[in-house]
């Protein structure tokens, strides 16, 4: 009997497995959103650049690691500082003070100048490989990882922060009721677009395993093909349009089908970018941490690489 060993649904056990545990959890700290959500995304975006870096370091790169780390996590927490301005302002009115604070674009453009600074002037008292390329690394992989993630913090906490009252219900002002409503529509938007992602995935995996035939990157992987990647985008429409039907109605049709479209395009190509690192790299996991899935970076890469998209459109288009 031939083995099973390298069939491509040899690991399938123990990723169900694992994304039947992992899965609940994310949607309740999704739901619960504010400071749970952030925590969350907090972590997977330090572990996704740590796995980044350490790629970078197996090809003798020397990148500032625990600068960047610190950064990172600064840059993500950029996007949750709008609440954080507002209770720390209301806590010291309540005590009579008037504080002045930035504004959150300030935050993070000091934050991402200060780190840039901090950067070149470590590499200049560092003799370790070449600064071109250590440094290069080094804020790559803030701007891309913590930075992007932090857009998915944002586009959470625009409910209720920011969110156009008068372009859904009659009044300008929320009541607690309608609080209640928009809070649970950033909920089911973030997880929408978590389940979209997830189910774009899968089914260019299942696609792409039972009916691909034509490469889609044969140079980047392999193993993905032009069936697989239409099968996902097709599943991520169609998803998006039921969670319009189900969960998140103040999307419009033509909102939802273009929601679909990004995150089956982006998606799968920020799938890509990851594999075309690992290529370099000569692994095929950023680590091992998730069992049956890789690392951390593995797991999330499309989110990562479509979360800054889909918060512009929902930002300037959808809630505008």
């Amino acid at each position: 009997m031939p083995s099973t060993s390298n069939s491509p649904f040899a690991s399938l056990p123990v990723r169900v497995a694992v994304a039947a545990v992992a899965i609940p959890v994310i949607v309740f700290l999704t739901m619960m959103g504010g400071y749970y959500f952030f925590a969350f995304i907090l972590l997977i975006s330090t572990l996704s650049l740590y796995e980044f870096y350490s790629l970078a370091e197996s090809k003798g790169v020397s990148p500032l690691k625990a600068l960047g780390l610190f950064f990172g996590a600064v840059t993500t927490s950029s996007f949750i500082y709008e609440r954080w301005q507002i209770e720390v302002y209301a806590w010291f009115e309540g005590m009579g003070v008037r504080l002045s604070m930035f504004s959150q674009l300030q935050f993070l453009l000091v934050t991402l100048l200060i780190f840039l600074l901090l950067a070149l002037l470590m590499e200049l008292f560092r003799d370790k490989g070449s600064p071109f390329t250590n440094l290069g690394v080094t804020v790559l992989g803030v701007l891309m990882i913590p930075l992007f993630f932090g857009t998915l913090v944002g586009l959470r906490e625009v409910f209720p922060y920011g969110f156009p009252v008068y372009r859904f219900f009659p009044s300008t002002i929320a009541d607690e009721h309608q609080l209640q409503i928009i809070h649970r529509w950033g909920g089911y938007t973030v997880v929408s677009l978590l389940a979209t992602i997830w189910i774009c995935d899968t089914a260019a995996y299942f696609g792409g395993v039972t009916m691909g035939k034509h490469k889609l990157f044969e140079r980047v992987s392999p193993k993905k093909t032009w069936e697989g990647f239409l099968f996902g985008l097709l599943f991520a429409v169609l998803t998006m349009i039921a969670a319009r039907a189900l969960v998140v109605d103040y999307l419009s049709l033509v909102d939802a089908v273009v929601i679909g479209i990004l995150v089956g395009v982006f998606g799968q190509l920020g799938d890509l970018i990851e594999s075309r690192f690992k290529r370099d790299v000569g692994v095929k996991d950023s680590s091992s941490i998730i069992p049956g899935h890789g690392g951390v970076y593995d797991r999330f890469d499309s989110l990562v690489f479509v979360s800054p998209i889909v918060y512009l459109y929902m930002d300037f288009v959808v809630l505008s």
